[in-house]
């Protein structure tokens, strides 16, 4: 099958996109309002792209072109905090991808706890055992009404993660930290299914 993208509804790209470019880290991004309200949801199209300074990027859909609450938090606030998706917190996860009015509690809708952070507004989520806490650098949009799309750009400022994850190497055990990947649809995955391949020496 060769696919043309000019050929096919935006609907149908996201589908087909986010059936093969797998599995994505879920970044699940808490804010906080100008009101005081608290808000937290996930996001797919998400990864690391710089250790040096520690920079992450996610991108938010406004399918309907309506400025998302997670936007528009952390643009108002200039701070936000990515939580790490695991298997204890998927469902809470999940709830929150409901589409409700900006003054709900999704800490209060999804049952998650929120901890203060310590060196931006928004609250983390003491239930993930890595917390992020991102300075926003710059947002970039694509795309155009009824499909935009914001690329933030932020970058992490104090990272708080469980001791009890952590190995002599000083990196994270990933099989301890249970993360929940995204697959299509409604489809997720486990990353405890580790395998190791050591990177040849020329």
């Amino acid at each position: 099958m060769i696919i043309n993208p000019d050929d096919h509804p935006d609907d149908d790209l996201y589908r087909l996109m986010s059936s093969f470019i797998v599995p994505r880290p879920i970044a699940f991004v808490s804010t906080i309002s100008p009101d005081g309200v608290r808000n937290v949801a996930p996001f797919s199209y998400f990864n690391a792209i710089s250790a040096t300074p520690p920079l992450l990027a996610f991108a938010i859909g406004h399918p309907d072109g309506r400025v998302k609450d997670t936007l528009a938090n952390l643009t108002a606030s200039g701070d936000y905090v990515v939580n790490i998706v695991t298997e204890p917190i998927a469902e809470a996860m999940n709830a929150t991808a409901a589409e409700v009015a900006p003054e709900i509690d999704e800490f209060n809708l999804a049952g998650l706890t929120p901890a203060t952070s310590n060196t931006v507004s928004a609250p983390r989520v003491a239930e993930s055992p890595v917390n992020l806490e991102c300075r926003l650098l710059e947002t970039h949009e694509y795309g155009s009404t009824p499909r935009l799309t914001t690329l933030v750009i932020g970058e992490i400022v104090t990272a708080h993660i469980d001791d009890r994850l952590m190995r002599e190497n000083g990196t994270v055990d990933p099989v301890l930290l249970e993360a929940v990947g995204r697959l299509g649809g409604s489809e997720y995955c486990h990353s405890t299914d580790v395998f190791r391949m050591e990177r040849p020496r020329v």
